[in-house]
């Protein structure tokens, strides 16, 4: 039967795990899916016991078959998830196949997901007509391959959708559980969790989270919590307690009930026993299409009925310290506020060296001062554990707004003894962001934004990254520096072919030496000779000083008819330049 069909009158039992079950059955540490090919008798084994256990449903031994994981070339992998298939269909007898594909985390998004669509293409042609992508952290790469099958074999293939999560309902890269089935939604028929926690934190999970309508629910827990002993991992054995579980589960509108890490085929034989038959029961809490709301924000940008400001708006940036005394900045962020200044902004620890920490001095500023601050945050130093934890940590302070970026590698010669974290990029932020948003600060949203850097080499790449940026939640924009009328042409570009509003960042170099500086060693920015001939090589302050102020105002004129607002950084801390250089605006 159509397992559509067979899925709308009675629930299906899974398999269980069989990455732990081989290790554990057969004492090897070797990777499961190589067994495809030196030790067939053994997955062949594997499925059998499931089936004879009850389950109606067996995913192939092709969890990790990716040239990554493998270590293998492509040619080598698809022989690797063909011998899968073929074992599987030799030990299936009326029993339901999935061609199981898990995330390729140590492919780029692009690779990974050809790899998905070309093992797809495998099962499919051995008449595997579902496919299982098991344990996704995200959609960026699975969405592109489920596309990609979906136009070619259109509803004559079954797809499952499953994400692994903690016992929040967040994926190891931040997202959390409503919103990846919301997208995955787009073109699998079914979506589901495995893997990540046991059944009881899945169970509640489940209760607390929508599913969209229209499609199945696959549910597939760990047995429990893993412990290390002699440097094993090992499950505890509770197959009773976790079938029982399964049951309380089925109850929320599960579809497809299994097992993940730990189970085994003892566990599946307790779960048919329990449910094998079972009709499958309403979905515990159904989302409609449309039903999400946009949040409505309450940063710098807005204005009290929560539209977006007319005026050209200004933001000026303080660098934190790099050591305890913050009594320039404190002096520098009242200065400011005088001068008519919308929003402050702090860099978190730029050019990788240590400063005091963004979110904390920009709470510090808001309380002293009361003026809307803009911590930026970056990925470089951070998981998305401590991501999370950094920005709940500016909601419950009262920050209202966050840039977000990638941040500046580590300098060289700290590499040795500093390691960069980069869990993902500044459009991963904002996906965190704005599911926390869209969750957590629903009543009180972070109005969030992102870089743009209009001397990227190719332009129309940084468009494309632009708009994935506002794809991803990013309301605003701050870009690099502006010293030329090639700068504002190109900026002009990015405005135009994306609609982004935009803050043009201004910096008025105040020395021949600073600007030299800023040619050299800083990249991303474009200080052209001609503007290190306006500055005298023995000027003195006032000279180096003027020259930054008429630099800024020309630029200012450059870009007026088009940008948002200005985004001043001024270097030494040189705030009092503001006034003047604002009397043009």
């Amino acid at each position: 039967m159509n397992i559509r069909e067979r899925l709308k009158s009675r629930i299906i039992i899974a398999d269980g795990s069989f990455g732990t079950y081989y290790a554990g059955k057969f004492g090897t540490d070797e990777s499961p899916e190589l067994a495809n090919t030196l030790h067939r008798e053994r997955v062949a084994e594997i499925h059998r016991e499931y089936i004879q256990a009850g389950a109606e449903l067996i995913r192939t031994n092709t969890f990790a078959s990716n040239s990554a994981e493998l270590g293998m070339p492509w040619e080598r992998v698809a022989e690797n998830i063909s011998a899968a298939a073929d074992i599987a269909l030799e030990c299936a007898d009326g029993i339901y196949i999935a061609g199981d594909i898990g995330e390729a985390i140590k492919l780029s998004d692009e690779a990974a997901a050809e790899e998905y669509f070309k093992a797809a293409e495998i099962f499919i042609s051995k008449g595997i007509d579902i496919i299982n992508f098991e344990s996704f952290s995200d959609t960026v790469s699975l969405l592109p391959a489920m596309e990609k099958i979906r136009q070619k074999y259109g509803s004559d293939v079954f797809i499952i959708a499953t994400f692994c999560v903690d016992r929040y309902g967040s994926s190891p890269s931040g997202r959390n559980a409503e919103r990846l089935f919301s997208e995955a939604a787009s073109f699998a028929d079914c979506v589901g969790l495995n893997c990540g926690v046991g059944p009881v934190h899945m169970s509640g999970i489940l209760k607390k989270i929508s599913v969209p309508e229209n499609v199945f629910l696959s549910v597939l827990p760990n047995s429990g919590y893993p412990v290390m002993s002699r440097n094993q991992l090992s499950f505890g054995s509770a197959a009773e307690h976790f079938s029982g579980k399964l049951s309380e589960i089925s109850e929320l509108g599960a579809d497809i009930l299994g097992g993940c890490c730990g189970t085994d085929p003892g566990y599946i034989r307790k779960a048919a026993e329990l449910l094998k038959g079972r009709a499958p029961s309403p979905k515990a809490n159904v989302k409609k299409d449309g039903e999400e709301k946009k949040p409505v924000y309450s940063g710098f940008i807005y204005n009290k009925n929560g539209d977006v400001r007319k005026e050209k708006l200004i933001a000026a940036e303080l660098v934190p310290p790099l050591d305890g005394d913050d009594e320039k900045l404190m002096s520098s962020a009242h200065f400011l506020k005088n001068a008519g200044v919308d929003v402050l902004t702090f860099p978190d620890s730029p050019s990788g060296r240590t400063r005091a920490d963004s979110v904390l001095m920009a709470a510090k500023v808001r309380r002293e001062t009361g003026m809307e601050v803009m911590p930026h945050i970056c990925c470089r130093d951070k998981n998305a554990l401590a991501i999370r934890s950094a920005l709940m940590g500016a909601h419950l302070s009262g920050i209202g707004n966050a840039l977000m970026i990638t941040g500046d590698p580590i300098p060289a010669a700290a590499r040795q003894t500093v390691k960069s974290v980069f869990n993902f990029d500044s459009v991963g932020l904002l996906r965190i962001a704005s599911e926390l948003n869209s969750d957590m600060f629903a009543s009180r949203p972070i109005c969030c934004g992102g870089a743009v850097n209009q001397n990227r080499r190719n332009l129309d790449n940084e468009i494309m990254r632009v708009k994935k940026k506002m794809a991803a939640g990013a309301v605003f924009f701050m870009s690099q520096p502006v010293f030329s009328a090639d700068d504002a042409d190109r900026l002009r570009r990015i405005k135009n072919e994306t609609g982004a509003l935009i803050l043009c960042g201004i910096m008025p170099l105040v020395s021949r030496r600073n600007a030299l500086f800023m040619k050299n060693e800083i990249s991303g920015v474009n200080v052209t000779d001609e503007i290190i001939s306006r500055y005298p090589e023995n000027g003195s302050r006032e000279d180096g000083e003027a020259a930054g102020i008429a630099l800024a105002k020309e630029i200012i004129s450059m870009v007026s008819d088009f940008v948002d607002g200005y985004y001043f950084t001024f270097p030494f801390n040189r705030v009092h330049m503001l006034p003047e250089i604002l009397d043009c605006k």
